[in-house]
């Protein structure tokens, strides 16, 4: 049906150029073929081999022999011209006062036409009577609807989500008490925590139809659609009696306005934030109409959204702690074959990870047991998805990879997993390798987090010096001089961390308890100072990381000889290493 109407814009098109060709062929039609001397011309009204004669604006007059010859000639402007040719029974046509009805036909048709496609092709630019990638679901009749416990984790969440599904439920009940229940709900956190999954959880557990949108599908270049798209959406559910709403990234729509606005862009969005703002105010609670938005970053969203009676109830979806990660992983295990899986184990591994790259790790896994043709999914294959997720696939060919390549990565590698041993015991080794991987890793290490809502300052020095470690181990043992790009990564991860803590955080000297990004324009002038603070911070550290790896340097050579050998060590070898004495 799509491509028809896709297609169905040829027709007119078509048609023009056919009447295009009609008047050019009625218009060559009419001149003559060969010009004659005017003599030669009143010779043949005396032999009466004339049929007609056409008069027009030119100075010719075009002659049409009764044979079918055409010719033109000189017209003298004679007064008796037309009585003398119709007294020899001479057919005189006078296009300046007649047009044949074949061009009349052709120039409405052609006219007709240009503005058909001109309407047609408008109509579909700027055309918002409908909503053409609207998502609706109804989950009214469908028993098999995702519900709260297809959801594992964020229980918090959950519970703020279940009034509105009990007030979608029992709208009266919350009439009698006099109660408002919130008009729209903003669901904000990381992405891959499960904000849309809650959603349509919500209009599962309800029973009632779901309007699933991207705020990108209401910012069009044209000004006046996205706020048209606002208005029919909330008109379809409307029609629905009881409805979830769900506007993914709303902050593509919602976004701080700004005091003056130049661009047609801004305008655009501006128009349809305004809209989403009136029709929120628009309906009441007796319409059983929700609004659940998702965003990455609640603080860039308009105030005039966050305030009560539009998005008035916030709630944080965050990443899942240790025994939200383990339902989420047995969850995802269900309709997969498996034995003797660790789950705890497999929770602690995954400290930050968020619902999606958890249900990546299962998925990879099932794949790998898939690839094998194994019949269940094991420890092994989630160790080897683990690994895959996290740094990628080991390279196969590694024929061109050089000696002194494999001896630098291992003491740049083993660095990293001293300093982080010496310094961060809390955070466990799991893995070193320096087999390359397909993300351009020359190797890694793999180091497993202590769960934690917060970081403090001695750890995010710490864990500067665990980034700075590989570098630090490649100027001791190989000289200044012969030190890599292999620290790239380490260094941009670096440079972020110290001036999130100095520019962000309150751990510095310049800002004190200032934050950077809160100065406005005033903070340009302290670019400058901030960076300068940044740099001494991580040279200092770099200057004791440096230190600490020539104390032990025994355990280092260990460890990178180890490496050398096996290519990859797991946590078991890694802690004997370590534990071992020298």
């Amino acid at each position: 049906m799509n491509k028809l109407k896709k297609n169905i814009i040829w027709i007119p098109i078509a048609t023009a150029i056919f009447s295009v060709i009609a008047l050019a062929y009625i218009s060559f039609w009419s001149k003559a073929n060969y010009n004659k001397q005017y003599s030669n011309f009143l010779e043949d009204i005396t032999n009466n081999k004339i049929s007609k004669v056409i008069v027009n604006n030119s100075s010719d007059l075009t002659i049409l022999l009764k044979d079918g010859t055409k010719y033109s000639t000189t017209n003298p402007n004679s007064p008796n011209l037309k009585e003398d040719l119709l007294k020899n029974d001479i057919e005189v046509l006078d296009t300046n006062t007649f047009n044949p009805p074949k061009t009349i036909a052709s120039s409405i048709l052609l006219v007709s036409i240009i503005s058909a496609v001109f309407i047609f092709i408008n109509k579909r630019k700027l055309g918002t009577s409908s909503i053409t990638n609207l998502d609706v679901k109804d989950f009214s009749e469908d028993n098999d609807a995702l519900n709260f416990n297809s959801v594992a984790g964020n229980e918090e969440a959950k519970e703020s989500l279940m009034d509105i599904v009990d007030f979608l439920k029992n709208p009266q009940k919350y009439k009698d008490y006099g109660a408002r229940m919130p008009k729209g709900v903003i669901l904000y956190g990381s992405p891959g925590t499960g904000k849309t999954l809650l959603a349509k959880a919500v209009a599962g557990e309800a029973k009632v139809p779901f309007y699933a949108l991207s705020g990108s599908d209401f910012v069009q270049v044209y000004v006046g659609v996205g706020a048209a798209r606002i208005r029919n959406l909330f008109k379809k559910a409307k029609s629905q009696g009881k409805a979830v709403i769900f506007i993914d990234e709303i902050d593509a729509i919602g976004k701080k306005r700004g005091g003056s606005s130049a661009s047609s862009g801004n305008d655009e969005r501006d128009q349809t934030l305004n809209a989403l703002l009136t029709e929120m105010s628009g309906f009441g609670e007796k319409e059983g109409i929700v609004v659940i938005a998702a965003t990455n970053r609640l603080d860039t969203l308009d105030s005039a959204l966050l305030r009560p009676g539009r998005f008035d109830r916030h709630i944080e979806v965050s990443l899942p702690d240790i025994s939200a990660r383990e339902k989420i992983i047995s969850l995802h295990l269900e309709n997969k074959p498996h034995y003797n899986l660790d789950l705890k184990d497999i929770a602690k591994k995954t400290a930050y990870f968020s619902g999606a790259k958890l249900e990546n790790l299962i998925n990879e896994a099932a794949i790998i047991a898939a690839k094998e043709n194994s019949s269940l999914l094991t420890q092994e294959h989630i160790n080897k998805a683990y690994s895959i997720v996290l740094a990628g696939y080991e390279k196969k060919e590694r024929g061109h990879y050089l000696e002194e390549d494999k001896l630098l990565t291992s003491y740049h590698e083993a660095g990293h997993a001293l300093i982080s041993l010496l310094k961060t015991p809390q955070d466990k080794v799991s893995k070193i390798t320096i087999i390359p991987t397909t993300k351009g890793a020359g190797g890694y290490t793999l180091t497993i987090p202590k769960d934690s809502s917060y970081q403090r300052l001695d750890y995010l020095k710490n864990r500067i010096m665990v980034l700075l470690g590989g570098r630090a181990a490649e100027e001791i043992i190989f000289g200044q001089d012969k030190i890599s790009t292999g620290a790239q990564g380490d260094l941009s991860q670096t440079t972020e961390i110290s001036m999130s803590m100095i520019a962000e955080y309150g751990m510095g000297k310049t800002l004190g308890l200032l934050k950077l990004s809160s100065l406005g324009s005033l903070s340009n002038s302290y670019g400058n100072p901030v960076v300068e603070e940044c740099r001494e911070l991580v040279n200092s550290l770099y200057k004791e990381t440096v230190n600490l790896l020539t104390e032990n340097k025994g355990k280092l050579t260990q460890i990178a000889e180890k490496l050398i050998e096996e290519e990859t060590l797991d946590e078991k070898e890694i802690y004997d290493i370590f534990n071992e004495k020298i």
